[in-house]
């Protein structure tokens, strides 16, 4: 089997010789080269051609977010950003994602946030296999104001406020900050209540929910423990934590657990998909979004067997098809979507007739 090559663009000396013993240490993939700043990837792009780059944030010459900008634009290929959990690190990380960039890691060697060293290679090596096999997929996203637009469904429901008894949960992993922003950014104000599991680090799911939130009508929120849920809301589960639905007579309420990891996951998206049935909700819808892996796909089949809608996004419209092509497998989907119809058919099953 041809192995992937991996380009690696950063200025330090020692994450360049961390990730290259990492990587090397693996006969599916070869360092083809480090690169210390972004003119010197270039060359280095054009005369090594890999089939994935890792790529730091803050570098001499240009910074990444620049350098992504012009990739994407010329010559597009999958990128793993590297960063450091600072606040403007999250930010930056967080527009790489919105560019074009496929996933990103916290550096190693970077303290109390940072990995163990072994947690880092193990899914490093996850991703960049991912990435790979994106390679003949990867275009430039068009900044949002050039985008498509969803048909506008930004109109009352007119529901009854039964906070309680309806409820829609989300999840998505790799590809899903993006994902999740075109279908919530379209809700109505009176949507019932929305709780979202994303695979997500711990400096990034507030900011991720605040991004989201300037939006959109409804609101977007890190959800914290003991909320009441309120129909207009919707709450990400705090990144390394678990997020559950929980009943109090008629009212549902967040769950915050930091409990151990489900799925290879926290916050797990079975984890919160199970909540809703423990919680006895009478209406609940279940969306699988874009996604490595198979998280959420066997606890959304038992909620379709309780008698919930259940959606995966389609595969042409995913970055990845593992979590919701994972569920479509197993038989657990009501209806396979392509990501801008998901808002519609979410505002379908609650619009008063």
């Amino acid at each position: 089997m041809e192995r992937i090559k991996v380009l690696i663009i950063d200025d330090s000396t020692l994450i360049c010789h961390v990730i290259t013993e990492i990587i090397s240490a693996d006969s599916a993939f070869e360092v083809v080269g480090a690169a210390h700043d972004p003119y010197e990837a270039r060359e280095m792009i054009k005369e090594l051609k890999p089939d994935v780059l890792t790529l730091d944030i803050e570098m001499p010459k240009m910074d990444g977010i620049t350098f992504l900008r012009n990739l994407m634009r010329l010559h597009p290929l999958p990128v793993i950003m590297l960063s450091t959990f600072t606040a403007k690190g999250t930010d930056e990380t967080l527009t790489a994602l919105a560019i074009g960039a496929i996933d990103y890691m916290p550096k190693p060697l970077t303290g109390a946030q940072g990995m163990a060293i072994s947690d880092f290679a193990e899914e490093l090596k996850e991703k960049i296999k991912a990435a790979a096999s994106l390679k003949n997929k990867i275009v430039m996203r068009l900044p949002p104001a050039q985008r498509p637009q969803s048909p506008s469904i930004l109109k009352s429901l007119n529901l009854e406020s039964s906070i309680g008894q309806k409820i829609i949960a989300i999840g998505a992993s790799t590809g899903g900050t993006e994902a999740l922003q075109e279908v919530l950014s379209v809700l109505p104000k009176d949507i019932p209540p929305i709780v979202i599991a994303q695979h997500i680090s711990a400096s990034f799911s507030a900011r991720l929910a605040k991004r989201i939130d300037e939006k959109s009508t409804i609101s977007v929120i890190e959800a914290t423990d003991g909320l009441t849920l309120e129909q207009g809301v919707a709450y990400f589960a705090p990144g390394g934590c678990h997020l559950k639905v929980e009943r109090s007579g008629t009212i549902l309420k967040c769950r915050v657990e930091d409990s151990a990891l489900v799925n290879r996951h926290k916050p797990s998206v079975g984890v919160l998909f199970d909540s809703l049935i423990a919680a006895n909700v009478e209406t609940a819808i279940a969306v699988l979004l874009t996604g490595m892996g198979n998280d959420g796909a066997e606890a959304m089949l038992r909620l379709k067997r309780e008698g919930a809608y259940t959606v995966a996004q389609d595969e042409e419209s995913s970055l990845i098809w593992g979590m919701p092509g994972s569920a479509v497998k197993l038989g657990a989907v009501v209806d396979v979507l392509p990501l801008e119809k998901i808002s519609q058919a979410l505002v379908g099953r609650f619009k008063t007739q």
